[in-house]
């Protein structure tokens, strides 16, 4: 989901009593991993989801009552009930589940999370978790931004964890880890220490705020990118129109794109009004490290497109084979809702293939 912890913050600045739920750790088949987080209230579910079903109703009843006492603690929640039952929870595993009623004695920490994030840096939330009972914990929360050092105090224990925190960032996994020690507070009967990164959202660029643009934010911002339209047409390109873009460009497509900072972690999506715009958006993107780039068109378009960007020298052929065009998946789409879920289908497809790279790589 888009982070969750940009919109606690948010909530928490309204000064609004909230509790914070989420998935430390899992055994078995479980419908949700480590990490997944839900924020409650006194209205109910506002933001996220532990899973759903009976697990998220339980989960919802013990943040009501946290909510109440103002009382942080730990409850695992077993799904293991027969087949037969027609209201229990067949997947088999079980979860433990740290409940939050005092978010908002960690609003720095979740300040410095959401600055870190708008400058695209990747970090950890380390939660010190003390048990003193089944109904009281208490909670420490600290964020670390990649490589950075220690402060004194109480952070600075953390230091004990370099090792563990290196390798949840570069893992991207978030783990629970059982203390020894009673670090944070002598008297705890148990203690932990909860691992999460968080990384900045991928980026999903798209070139041109027609109607495929718009339905494509929509899409994208559902699928958790982080949306950036960018369109040289004002009456097009803006908030009214373009609700779920993070952020709008108004500008000519060519010197928009060519200022744009394409990463690894870039996607670009070439949909403008017209052949020479799609012409003018490609070129400062085709050598670049994007990890996708998809122009729409018929096969035609794309193919004398090649051949003029090849005569031209701005692109190799080689180069030219990492865009996808025509884009996206073919489904026989027609429409332009059909059409926008064909490239939607194939942004998700990039992603995970990437994705599973990487975790070979590690």
């Amino acid at each position: 989901m888009k982070n969750i912890y940009v919109y606690l913050l948010k909530l928490i600045e309204k000064k609004k009593p909230l509790v914070l739920a989420t998935i430390i750790e899992t055994r078995g088949s479980t419908p949700q991993v480590p990490g997944a987080s839900a924020i409650f209230s006194s209205e109910g579910l506002l933001k996220g989801t532990l899973g759903g079903g009976l697990l998220e109703a339980e989960a919802q009843k013990k943040a009501l009552q946290a909510l109440n006492k103002r009382r942080c603690f730990l409850f695992e929640f077993d799904l293991l009930a027969d087949i037969s039952s027609e209201e229990g929870a067949i997947c088999g595993g079980a979860v433990k589940i740290l409940i939050d009623a005092r978010p908002d004695e960690h609003r720095d920490t979740f300040h410095k999370l959401n600055q870190s994030l708008i400058h695209r840096q990747p970090g950890v939330l380390a939660t010190c978790i003390s048990r003193f009972s089944d109904e009281r914990v208490s909670l420490l929360r600290y964020w670390i931004e990649g490589s950075q050092k220690f402060e004194a105090g109480e952070e600075k224990k953390l230091s004990l964890f370099r090792e563990e925190i290196g390798k949840a960032l570069s893992e991207e996994k978030p783990g629970l880890m059982k203390l020894k020690e009673k670090i944070f507070h002598k008297k705890a009967e148990e203690s932990f220490v909860f691992l999460e990164p968080i990384l900045p959202l991928q980026q999903l660029v798209i070139a041109g705020a027609g109607h495929i643009g718009k339905a494509l934010s929509h899409l994208g911002s559902l699928l958790d990118f982080e949306v950036t339209v960018i369109d040289d047409r004002p009456e097009f390109a803006n908030k009214e129109r373009l609700p779920d873009a993070d952020n709008i460009i108004v500008d000519e497509v060519e010197k928009a794109v060519r200022n744009f900072p394409l990463s690894p972690d870039t996607y670009l999506v070439i949909v403008t009004r017209g052949h020479r715009h799609d012409a003018e958006a490609l070129r400062p993107c085709i050598s670049s490290k994007a990890a996708y780039v998809g122009m729409i068109g018929s096969a035609r378009k794309i193919k004398l497109m090649r051949e003029k960007f090849i005569e031209q020298g701005w692109a190799t052929p080689e180069e030219f084979e990492h865009v996808h065009a025509p884009i996206g998946i073919d489904i026989q789409s027609k429409t332009v809702e059909e059409i926008v879920v064909s490239i939607a289908a194939q942004l998700v497809l990039v992603r995970s293939q990437i994705k599973d790279r990487k975790g070979k790589i590690r």
